[in-house]
This record gives structure tokens, C-alpha cells and sequence, in this order.
């Protein structure tokens, strides 16, 4: 069965085409800047060489017509007709409480999907034009959507509700919801594989630590608690995104500084976390760089915000009474040494060792770096949201046929 995972943006539209028969990838690609003049996209077929393209697309159902193009091309071309494609996996950051699982799409579900919008107005939208422009170019080929939220619909209610007036959760369904939740669920069985022991027996910390960040408990395969909250903002300190903070700030700050709703969430979600402590990045290979250099806004970057992971890793050992499992994935987790050091050298009280060999390790595969005497176990473990959205997708149209 040959699946089309896409991820699609207000201007961008990723994608990734599998042969599920070995879960190999045939080629993948990006389109950037849709909707301009000048818009690029990337194709990489397996086994032939990459293809650069720069001309107008200015929408995604144009976007998706380039790409099947390019997948049925005679020279860049992975496959000889669209016919060969058995489904499209779409991922869709919003759930809210309707969908706790992964879906085929349906009219009721992309009704749903639009009632939705207003939780996540910046991603559901795209992801809904994405699934449109599916239906315009492969009219007959059945969609799957497998949302974000899915994962973290298991967390009990002393997890997901705000201690706010109720009237607020049962009128506007405000309440944590959680993120990441593909790469959450996709590095935990991929831990617990690794480790040759049952995933419903295990007490686990998945560590998803990129530019946007969060932390998962995850109790017997079910995720408890979970960092972000209703919407990505909340939490860790992350890239540009401030995390966890006094409520209060907000309208103090709004009335210091004279800012608009706009103004003060912008501040917080494009203009805090790294960038806004180190005062010149939200990449934390430049900040550790600098640290190294002696830069102390860096180093207080950094210290920071290992320091509030770490609270977040305690927190969730004592949520689930125990730990065995510490997971780092996503960019800045699977690839920064340091931060994984740092962070693991203050949790030796919960019987954590890290093998410093083992931590310094360029390999890409998932790995145990923790020794052999540490009572928590230590994984990295490369995240792979895409390969999950197939499986899924593969899973829900076989059930159907």
C-alpha cells in the first residue's frame, strides 16, 4: 500500500510518500511560499536526484497538482499514476475533545475540523485547505486526518482542567488539551521497543524538545499529563514562546505598556523564551555556542531553561509515583548533547545516570545513553511524526476495506 503523509501550513505544504510494505520512504518534499509569485518547491526522490522548482503557486490545490506531477514524472517520478496511491494522511494540530483517534475523513468530520478552528485559528485552517486541495486532485482516494490532541485525550480531569470557573470549560471547552501528541505516542513505543519491555508497563517522560517544546507523562502507553495547554503557549520555555508565567503579567504588562491583546500575544508566543533572555537567538545552537564563549545572557538562557525541563521531569515522576523511563527527541533534544548533560546531572537523586560516551554519540539511531547501574533508563530517540501518520492512515483504511 503506497500512503501520502502531508503537513500543510498557511504558506507551506510538506509531504512524505510510503511504501508500506517495508515503511520506506519514496520520496519527499516541501512547497514555501504559497501564494506568492516566487514560491519554492523541494522534491526528493529516492534513488534520483533532488528537484528544485521556483514559480508561482498561489494556492495549496495548486501546491498538491506540482507535487503529484513531480511523484508521476518519468524522470523524478517514484510511481506511474496517481491510481497507485491508496490514501492520504493529513496531520491536523486540533482535535479538541470530538476526536480521540485518528479518523478517516468524512463530511461530519471536516464540519467538525471548521467548529474547531477558532482553538487553533492558525493551524486547523491550513490544514483543512490541505485536505481540500487532496479531495480536488485525488477525488477517490480516501483521507485520513490524526490530530495532535488525539494522544493526550486519555489525561484524567485533575490533568486537563483549569482551576477557573466551570461555566468556562462547559461553555468554551477551555481546558489543557496538549500538543505533539504524534510525536509523543510515536517515541514512547519506540523507547519501549528498544528496551524489549511491555509499553503498558511502564512509567515514562517523553522530552519532545525542538523550537516549540513539551513534556509528557505517559503511565501504562497513556499519556496523564502534558505540559502544553490549550494552546502551545503553556509549559516549557521554549525557542520564542515564554511558557509557564504568572497570569497577572498579562494584563499588567498591557497596561505598562500601553500593548493590544495582538500586541501582548505576540510578545509571548513570538518574542519571549531564548530569543528574549539571551537577546539575540532562539536557536540553542547559537545560544550554547555563545555560553561557551562566555556570553552570560546565554548562559542564563540556557540555565533557565534546563532548569524548568528539569521541574517539568520531577514533577511528572512524582505525578506517576516512580519513573523508569526518560525520553529526549525532536531537534534540541535528540541533538544537544549539553542540554541533555545538564539536564541529567540534577535528577541523580531519582537514580540517574548518564554515560557520558553514550550522551556524545552523533549516532541516529534511538539509543540508550544512560549506564548500566541507572535505575531511570535514558533514551534518545529520533521522533518521526510522519511515519506514525502513515501507520495510522494505513491501519484505518485496511479496517475499512
Amino acid at each position: 500500500m503506497i500512503i501520502l503523509v502531508m503537513n500543510a501550513g498557511s504558506s507551506s505544504l510538506k509531504y512524505q510518500l510510503y511504501n508500506m510494505l517495508d515503511e520506506s520512504v519514496l520520496a519527499q518534499g516541501r512547497v514555501e511560499r504559497i501564494g506568492m509569485d516566487a514560491s519554492i518547491l523541494t522534491h526528493e526522490p529516492e534513488g534520483k536526484p533532488d528537484v528544485r522548482q521556483v514559480s508561482e503557486i498561489l494556492d495549496h490545490n495548486t501546491a498538491v497538482k506540482r507535487l503529484t506531477d513531480l511523484l508521476t514524472h518519468s524522470e523524478h517520478g517514484v510511481i506511474r499514476s496517481m491510481k497507485e496511491i491508496d490514501a492520504v494522511g493529513h496531520r491536523v494540530v486540533h482535535g479538541g475533545e470530538s476526536f480521540k483517534h485518528s479518523v478517516i475523513v468524512t463530511l461530519e468530520v471536516k464540519l467538525e475540523i471548521r467548529r474547531l478552528f477558532e482553538l487553533a485559528p492558525l493551524h486547523n485552517p491550513p490544514a483543512m485547505m490541505g485536505i481540500m486541495a487532496v479531495e480536488a486532485n485525488l477525488p477517490d482516494v480516501p483521507q485520513v486526518v490524526v490530530f495532535d490532541t488525539a494522544f493526550h485525550q486519555s489525561m484524567p480531569q485533575e490533568s486537563y482542567l483549569y482551576a477557573i470557573p466551570m461555566v468556562l470549560y462547559r461553555k468554551h471547552k477551555i481546558r489543557r488539551y496538549g500538543f505533539h501528541g504524534t510525536s509523543h505516542d510515536y517515541v514512547s513505543s519506540q523507547a519501549a521497543n528498544k528496551l524489549g519491555e511491555p509499553l503498558a508497563s511502564l512509567k515514562m517522560v517523553t522530552c519532545h524538545i525542538g523550537n516549540g517544546a513539551s513534556c509528557a507523562a505517559i503511565r501504562n502507553g497513556e499519556s496523564v499529563d502534558t505540559s502544553m495547554g490549550l494552546t502551545p503557549l503553556e509549559g516549557l520555555m521554549m525557542g520564542t514562546r515564554s511558557g509557564d508565567l504568572d497570569p497577572a503579567v498579562v494584563p499588567f504588562a498591557m497596561s505598562k505598556e500601553e500593548l493590544t491583546i495582538n500586541e501582548v500575544n505576540s510578545m509571548l508566543n513570538k518574542h519571549s523564551g531564548l530569543q528574549a533572555i539571551s537577546g539575540f537567538s532562539s536557536d540553542m545552537r547559537e545560544i550554547t555556542d555563545a555560553m561557551k564563549d562566555g556570553d552570560k545572557q546565554a548562559k542564563l538562557a540556557f540555565d533557565m531553561y534546563t532548569y524548568r525541563l528539569r521541574k517539568y521531569i520531577g514533577a511528572y515522576a512524582a505525578a506517576m509515583n516512580g519513573m523508569d523511563v526518560l525520553v529526549f527527541t525532536a531537534g534540541v533534544g535528540e541533538n544537544s548533547v549539553v542540554l541533555r548533560q545538564a539536564v541529567c546531572e540534577n535528577l541523580t537523586f531519582m537514580g540517574i545516570e548518564l554515560d557520558p560516551e553514550l550522551n556524545e554519540s552523533k549516532s541516529k539511531e534511538t539509543r540508550i545513553i544512560s549506564t548500566a547501574q541507572s535505575r531511570v533508563k535514558v533514551l534518545v530517540v529520533p521522533t518521526n511524526e510522519e511515519l506514525l501518520i502513515a501507520r495510522d492512515t494505513y491501519k484505518l483504511v485496511l479496517e475499512a476495506v
